[in-house]
C-alpha cells in the first residue's frame, strides 16, 4: 500500500468513530488489515467487535447495564486507538517524513531510560558540564518525540523530572515540546495526562509551554477527548489553580495575534522597505550631507527633518509598526526568516529550546567572562524577541568580521549593563512574565512550523482556526464573561468578525438584556452583509435602550439597505430629533424622500443642506436630480453646469444629458452623452444598460417615446463624426 492509500483508509475509519458510526469503523479497519496482512492486530479486533454485538444485544432485549456508558466509551477510545496502532505499524515501513525516518533510524540505536538521563543530566549540572547538559535535553526530546506508548515506569520517570529543581527548566521545556510533536503525529491519553502534570508546574515557562500543548492537543483530537474522563478530570483540576483562566485567555489571545504574522511580515516588505527606500534620497535631498563640515556639525537636529519623517507616510507605517510591536505582534518574523540555517538549527530540538546564554555552543569563541557575555545577558532579558530568533542573533553576529563585531561589543560596556540590570524588571515585568512567555512560545512555534527545512512533515498548526474557546473541553473552563468578552473584543479588532460574531452570540445567551452585545452583534452581521440579521439584533438593541443614536442610524441605514425607505426615514426623523445639526442624516431624509417619491420634501432638506454647508457640494447633486425629476429643468441645468466644473462623474454626464434634452437642447443632451460613453472608455453598450434604465424619467420628463431611438441614432452618427 502506498502512503496516499494509508491515509485515506484511516481517514475513512477515523470519519466513522467522529461520526458515531462503531459498525462501519470496525468493517473499515477489517479491510485495512486484510489489505496490509498486519493479523496480528485481528484478535484484538475480533474482541472490540464481539464486546459490541452484545452490548447491542443487551439493549435490544431491554436489559439495562449501569456501565453501558462506560463500555461505550471504552469501546470508542479503544478502536480509536487500534486504528492509530495499524497506521503507524503501516506508516513505519514506507513513509518518507522526518519523524518515520528518525524513528526507523533510532530502532538500530541503544536507548537510555529516562532515569538514567535524568541521573546524567543531576551529575552534568553538578560540574558545569553545560555541552553535556544541552545534549542530554536533546536526547530527551527525541527520545520522547519519537515514543510509543509509554509505560508506568517511564511515565514515572518523566514526572520525576517535571518535579525536580535541581535540573534547568528547559529539559521540562524540550520534553513538553516534544510531546506536543510526537501527539500531533498520534493520540496518547497518558502523554495528554503528563502534559497535565507539566502544566501544573510553579515555572512560568514549563507551565506556559504546557497548557499551550494541552490546547493545541484537545484541537486536534476534539472528537475523541471525551471518550478519556481522566483527561476531563485533571483539566478540571487544573481549572481549580488560581490564575487558570486568565493565563487561558492570555494563550488565546496570543494565537489570535499570530494570525496577523504573515500580514505584518507583508506589510514591511511591500510597505515599509519600500517607504524607507524612497524617504531615503529625500532625506539627504533635505540634509544636504556633502554640504557639511566638521564645524558645521552639533548635536541638535533639524526639527524640519523630524516632521518630514514623522508627517510621511513612512512615518504612519513605522508608527503602526511600534504599536504592534508593543501589543507583542510577531514583527521580527520576517527579519529572521532566512537566519534559521545554522548547524544549531539540524537540531529539531533547539527550535524550542529557551534561550540560554550558558548554551555551549556559546563557548566556543569567547571564554566566560567575555565582553560577549554582555551581549548575550541582555539578549536573554529581550521580550521583543523569541528564543529561536535570539540564537538566530547571537550566530549572526558571530559571523561578523571581528573589528565589526568588537565595535558592537564596546556599545555594552560595563556602565550599559549596570543600567540594564538596574532596569532588568522593566524589560520583562513580573506581572507580564507569563504572557511574554508565551509569546515567545508561539513565535518559536510559528518559526518552526513554517520555516523548518522539514515543515512540510509535519501539519502547519498555524494554518488552522485554533479557536481554542470553542472546544467542548474548553468551554466549561472559559464560561465567564470578563474573558469571552476580552476574547470577542480582540477579534473585532483585529477584523475576525466571524470569530467574534460567534462569542457576542454566546454571551448574549447569558446576558439578554445587555444592549452593547446586541449592537456588535448587528454590527458583525452588517460587516459579513447579513442587512437582516444586522436589522434584527439592532431592533433588540434598540428596545433595550431607545436613545442610542448609532443605532437609529444603523437601523435606518440597514431599512434603506433593504428598500423600505418609509421604515428608514422614520428613523432618520428620530435621530433628527436628537441630533438636529446632522447635516449627513438630513441627506439620508432626503433620499428617502426621494425613494418614496416625496421630491418637494426631499428638496428641502437638499437645500438645507446646502444652506448650512456651502462649501461641502454634498447637496449639489441630489438637488439637481430631483430638480430634474419636479421638472425645474432650469434649476437642474444650473447645478448640473456646477458639478461639470468639479470633477463630473460618468452619472453627471448622464444626467446633465437628460436635463438638456428636457430642455428641448437635443444638441447639448447629444454633447453629454457622448462625454459620458467617452468617460467610460468608449463602451456603448454600458452606456445603453444606464441610459435604458433611466428611459421612465425620461418620458416622466415630458420626451416622446417615439423620440428616444432617433436621438440614440444621432448619438452614434455623432460618436463616427458623420453627423
Amino acid at each position: 500500500m502506498t502512503v496516499q492509500e494509508i491515509n485515506k483508509a484511516y481517514n475513512r475509519i477515523e470519519g466513522s468513530l467522529n461520526s458515531k458510526e462503531l459498525k462501519n469503523a470496525f468493517d473499515f479497519l477489517q479491510k485495512l488489515i486484510y489489505e496490509s496482512k498486519e493479523y496480528s492486530l485481528q484478535d484484538k479486533l475480533t474482541e472490540l467487535h464481539d464486546t459490541y454485538k452484545y452490548m447491542l444485544r443487551y439493549r435490544v432485549e431491554g436489559m439495562r447495564d449501569p456501565m453501558q456508558s462506560k463500555i461505550y466509551n471504552d469501546l470508542m477510545a479503544s478502536t480509536y486507538e487500534l486504528a492509530d496502532d495499524l497506521k503507524m505499524r503501516l506508516l513505519l515501513r514506507i513513509s518518507s517524513v522526518i519523524y518515520f525516518d528518525r524513528k526507523r533510524i533510532a530502532a538500530y540505536q541503544p536507548l537510555q531510560s529516562y532515569r538514567v538521563l535524568h541521573d546524567e543530566l543531576t551529575t552534568a549540572v553538578e560540574v558545569s558540564d553545560y555541552k553535556q547538559v544541552d545534549g542530554l535535553q536533546l536526547n530527551l526530546f527525541n527520545q520522547v518525540w519519537l515514543s510509543g506508548r509509554l509505560t508506568r515506569e517511564e511515565l514515572s520517570d518523566i514526572r520525576d523530572i517535571f518535579a525536580d529543581d535541581t535540573i534547568p527548566f528547559s529539559a521540562s521545556c524540550q520534553i513538553v515540546s516534544a510531546l506536543l510533536l510526537g501527539l500531533q503525529t498520534c493520540f496518547d491519553d497518558e502523554k495528554v495526562l503528563l502534559l497535565c502534570d507539566a502544566a501544573m508546574s510553579g515555572k512560568d515557562e514549563v507551565r506556559a509551554r504546557a497548557l499551550i500543548a494541552i490546547l493545541i492537543t484537545l484541537y486536534l483530537y476534539h472528537k475523541r477527548i471525551g471518550f478519556y474522563p481522566a483527561i476531563s478530570n485533571r483539566l478540571e483540576a487544573l481549572a481549580e489553580r488560581g490564575g487558570f483562566v486568565k493565563e487561558l485567555r492570555t494563550i488565546i489571545l496570543r494565537f489570535i495575534l499570530s494570525r496577523e504574522t504573515e500580514k505584518i511580515t507583508q506589510k514591511i516588505q511591500n510597505e515599509i522597505i519600500p517607504e524607507m527606500i524612497k524617504m531615503s534620497p529625500k532625506l539627504n535631498k533635505k540634509i544636504n550631507m556633502q554640504d557639511f563640515s566638521i564645524d558645521q556639525l552639533g548635536d541638535e537636529m533639524n526639527p524640519d527633518w523630524q516632521n518630514m519623517i514623522e508627517n510621511s507616510e513612512f512615518g504612519n507605517k513605522m508608527k503602526e509598526f511600534s504599536e504592534l510591536q508593543m501589543e507583542g505582534a510577531d514583527v521580527m518574523h520576517s527579519s529572521f526568516i532566512h537566519l534559521k540555517s545554522f548547524p544549531f538549527f539540524s537540531e529539531m530540538g533547539n527550535w524550542f529550546l529557551p534561550f540560554n546564554p550558558h548554551h555551549s555552543a556559546f563557548g566556543s569563541a569567547f571564554g566566560k567572562g567575555s565582553e560577549f557575555d554582555n551581549v548575550l545577558e541582555t539578549m536573554a532579558l529581550s521580550s521583543f524577541m523569541c528564543n529561536s530568533d535570539k540564537y538566530s542573533l547571537y550566530f549572526s553576529i558571530m559571523q561578523l568580521p571581528e573589528q565589526h563585531r568588537k565595535m558592537m561589543m564596546a556599545q555594552f560596556d560595563s556602565q550599559a549593563m549596570e543600567m540594564i540590570q538596574d532596569r532588568k524588571e522593566e524589560f520583562m515585568p513580573e506581572d507580564k512574565r507569563f504572557e511574554y512567555i508565551v509569546g515567545q512560545y508561539v513565535q518559536d512555534l510559528y518559526r518552526f512550523f513554517k520555516i523548518h527545512p522539514r515543515h512540510l512533515d509535519f501539519l502547519d498548526l498555524f494554518a488552522l482556526k485554533l479557536d481554542f474557546h470553542n472546544l467542548p473541553q474548553v468551554k466549561a473552563l472559559l464560561s465567564d464573561n470578563e474573558s469571552l468578552t476580552i476574547i470577542a473584543e480582540y477579534y473585532l479588532r483585529k477584523g475576525y468578525i466571524d470569530d467574534a460574531l460567534v462569542v457576542y452570540e454566546r454571551l448574549a445567551l447569558s446576558s439578554p438584556d445587555n444592549e452593547e452585545l446586541y449592537q456588535k452583534i448587528g454590527y458583525c452581521k452588517q460587516m459579513k452583509e447579513d442587512v437582516q440579521g444586522a436589522l434584527e439584533a439592532y431592533l433588540h438593541a434598540d428596545l433595550l435602550n431607545g436613545d442610542s443614536k448609532w443605532v437609529i442610524r444603523r437601523i435606518a441605514g440597514c431599512y434603506r439597505a433593504l428598500k423600505q425607505p418609509e421604515k428608514a426615514l422614520g428613523y432618520y426623523q428620530r435621530y433628527e430629533a436628537l441630533s438636529p445639526d446632522n447635516l449627513s442624516v438630513t441627506i439620508s431624509i432626503g433620499h428617502c424622500h426621494l425613494e418614496l417619491k416625496n421630491f418637494s420634501e426631499a428638496l428641502k432638506c437638499y437645500f438645507k443642506v446646502e444652506y448650512l454647508d456651502p462649501e461641502s457640494h454634498k447637496a449639489w447633486r441630489p438637488i439637481a436630480w430631483c430638480s430634474f425629476l419636479t421638472g425645474k429643468f432650469e434649476q437642474a441645468r444650473n447645478y448640473y453646469g456646477k458639478i461639470m466644473g468639479n470633477a463630473p462623474s460618468l452619472q453627471d454626464m448622464l444626467n446633465a444629458g437628460h436635463t438638456e434634452w428636457a430642455l428641448q437642447n437635443v444638441k447639448g443632451a447629444i454633447n453629454f452623452y457622448k462625454m459620458a460613453v467617452e468617460a467610460d472608455g468608449g463602451d456603448f453598450h454600458k452606456f445603453m444598460e444606464q441610459f435604458t434604465q433611466d428611459i421612465p424619467d425620461l418620458l416622466s420628463a415630458g420626451i416622446e417615446e417615439q423620440d428616444i431611438p432617433l436621438l440614440l441614432d444621432e448619438l452614434r452618427y455623432s460618436m463616427d463624426g458623420s453627423l
